[in-house]
């Protein structure tokens, strides 16, 4: 459950046991990098830079959260960037208003500005994750002279909607299953990769992806899997809004629960589960 939700919960059962996890299911910017004028890639990376990550977190997951790139956060993520290497990349920078002047700058480069703003759609899932994320997302971008209307898209249409780039710009959940780089990589960031929706393909980072998953050294593995994730922010590859936790509660009676701390979706055994009662 969300953090908000968490609150509500401990005042009316305070006698649950709650714990915080994060889930690994980053939000993130998804662009059309297609259609114009977002081919444009300082366009893109004027976005990218607009974005507040430690607004997302104090609003949405009442600081509950983390900031980071592709991969999950390091502690609980072990393949993770860390922050200090993270802050020096684009978009990463703590000093938001520096910036957005930097960001406003590239957008008058292009031809626009206080009284030529861009219009855009912003289409999300209409669910709970994904609104709440993309109403923010889109009061950022008005820093930046673009006007964002929000779409929002049931789910029975969301994904052959996204499948086919029937869209322009969008706020979407990286659904990850594992802090796994194979996983991650493989499906949301090689040419042609299933979940590749904003269609990016670079030869270079395809190589990178196949040598770290050949290495068999941790720490070199390590260090490849940062320079994908160096290159991805420097593209402007989907940029993560930022990496929510959730809550996972039980009644005081149930025993034997170990929560996953790397997905939710890889910690539904409950060989050890029993309860007192």
């Amino acid at each position: 459950m969300t953090i908000p939700l968490l609150r509500d919960l401990k005042n009316q059962a305070p006698q649950v046991v709650c714990d915080v996890f994060p889930g690994n299911l980053p939000r993130t910017l998804l662009v059309n990098r297609t259609a114009p004028p977002f081919d444009d890639p300082l366009l893109r990376r004027a976005m990218a830079l607009s974005l507040d990550h430690q607004a997302f977190i104090d609003i949405i997951s009442l600081g509950q959260g983390d900031i980071g790139g592709a991969m999950q956060p390091p502690p609980e993520g072990v393949w993770g960037m860390p922050l200090e290497m993270l802050r020096t990349l684009p978009g990463y920078d703590p000093d938001v208003a520096k910036n957005r002047v930097e960001a406003r700058g590239i957008m008058e480069k292009l031809g626009y500005g206080p009284d030529n703003r861009l219009a855009i759609k912003v289409s999300a899932r209409n669910i709970a994750p994904t609104r709440d994320p993309a109403v923010l997302l889109t009061g950022q971008l008005k820093e930046i002279y673009i006007d964002a209307e929000l779409e929002m898209v049931d789910t029975t249409n969301w994904f052959p909607k996204v499948l086919r780039k029937d869209f322009t710009v969008g706020m979407v959940v990286s659904e990850n299953g594992l802090d796994d780089p194979d996983q991650n990589f493989y499906e949301n960031y090689a040419c042609g990769a299933a979940r590749n929706y904003g269609g990016y393909c670079n030869h270079e980072v395809d190589a990178l992806i196949d040598r770290q998953s050949m290495e068999s050294d941790l720490e070199k593995r390590r260090r490849l899997v940062w320079e994908i994730e160096r290159k991805l922010i420097e593209d402007d590859v989907r940029p993560v809004l930022f990496h929510p936790r959730g809550a996972v509660c039980n009644q005081a009676w149930v025993k034997g629960m170990t929560q996953m701390v790397n997905g939710i979706y890889n910690g539904s055994r409950f060989e050890d589960v029993w309860l007192d009662k």
